[in-house]
């Protein structure tokens, strides 16, 4: 296995809340190496956006967070804000979902990029600007040279993504994450993005962490996948092992819920997700799995090795036996 850019252990974030302390990620494993894409999959609330955004330091002030974040070496847990500061933007940055308000209204596209520039590099503001055009070609907007000197209105949402993106590999990072990129976003503008961060991590050997609830867009360009439920990792391997025969409930809801050649009616995953303010002791997807028993609530589970998978359900073999199998 290659070497890890990135490297994640036990990670765990709380918020202090009003109505008490919420656990939002429970222990959470991340390896990434250069030139790989990373899938990290799952619901709304599962801790997929916590989980990096703790890793970037930009969680408020309400947030504990403990664990282990290496990037290239470099410890970021407990780090001194100055240094974090240091590799935030330079060898690791940030596509949020949202491009208009990742982008300032007030200034021009290009000199936002200036700035991203030259917060990390000594490089004067002309040669900034012209690399600020190149990075604008790069990621495919027609007219580089113009559009740098408009602003973020002027700019369609897919136009909009493809700046965010230019600013986030402005300085070369070793880690790119891309946080629901594609969201709100038509098909096609969809595709075109995803096929935007391809050649970012193809032609610089950029590892990317691609964050998404569509195993759809998993599919298409990951290379390895983190399935996360209530904060934690439930499943994990490579793309084709996890979709050529998953071995968790919950993995197995996610795919049944897919639009598939001859399958008439989509099957639902029942129930919600757990309350993460007094999350369950054991298995957090017990409450919703079809194949839950006595045993699956004593504890929490954690995650083995399973038909070249990692997976965190105590009946992963027992199932496969059964033929419950989807």
């Amino acid at each position: 296995m290659a070497e890890s850019v990135l490297s994640i252990r036990d990670l765990r974030v709380t918020f202090q809340t009003q109505m008490g302390e919420l656990c939002a990620v429970r222990g959470v494993d991340v390896d990434i190496a250069a030139g790989e894409i990373l899938g990290v999959v799952g619901e709304s609330g599962s801790g997929k956006s916590v989980s990096f955004l703790a890793a970037m330091g930009l969680l408020p002030a309400t947030a504990t967070v403990t664990g282990s974040v290496m990037l290239d070496g470099v410890e970021l847990i407990g780090a001194k804000k100055k240094l974090v500061r240091s590799i935030r933007g330079r060898l690791m940055s940030m596509v949020f979902q949202d491009p208009l308000s990742a982008l300032n209204p007030v200034h021009r596209v290009g000199d936002q990029i200036v700035e991203m520039i030259q917060s990390h590099q000594k490089i004067d503001e002309t040669k900034a600007f012209a690399r600020a055009v190149e990075l604008l070609e790069i990621v495919g907007i027609p007219q580089p040279d113009e559009r740098a000197k408009q602003y973020p209105h002027e700019f369609s949402g897919g136009m909009r993504q493809r700046v965010v993106i230019a600013m986030a590999i402005a300085n070369n990072p070793k880690v790119l994450i891309a946080d629901e990129p594609t969201t709100a976003l038509d098909v096609t503008v969809q595709a075109q993005i995803l096929e935007v961060i391809q050649r970012v991590q193809q032609s610089f050997g950029t590892a990317v962490v691609l964050i998404t609830h569509d195993l759809g867009v998993i599919a298409r360009v990951a290379d390895s996948v983190n399935v996360m439920y209530a904060g934690r990792n439930v499943e994990s391997g490579s793309v084709q092992d996890l979709f050529d025969h998953p071995s968790h409930p919950y993995t197995r809801g996610l795919l049944s819920s897919l639009p598939q050649e001859g399958i008439e009616r989509l099957v639902p995953i029942a129930g919600f997700p757990p309350n993460m303010l007094a999350p369950p002791p054991g298995c957090g997807f017990a409450p919703r799995c079809p194949h839950v028993i006595q045993s699956c609530n004593a504890s929490l589970p954690s995650l083995v090795p399973f038909e070249g998978l990692m997976t965190s359900c105590i009946r992963a073999d027992e199932l496969r036996i059964g033929g419950l199998r989807s």
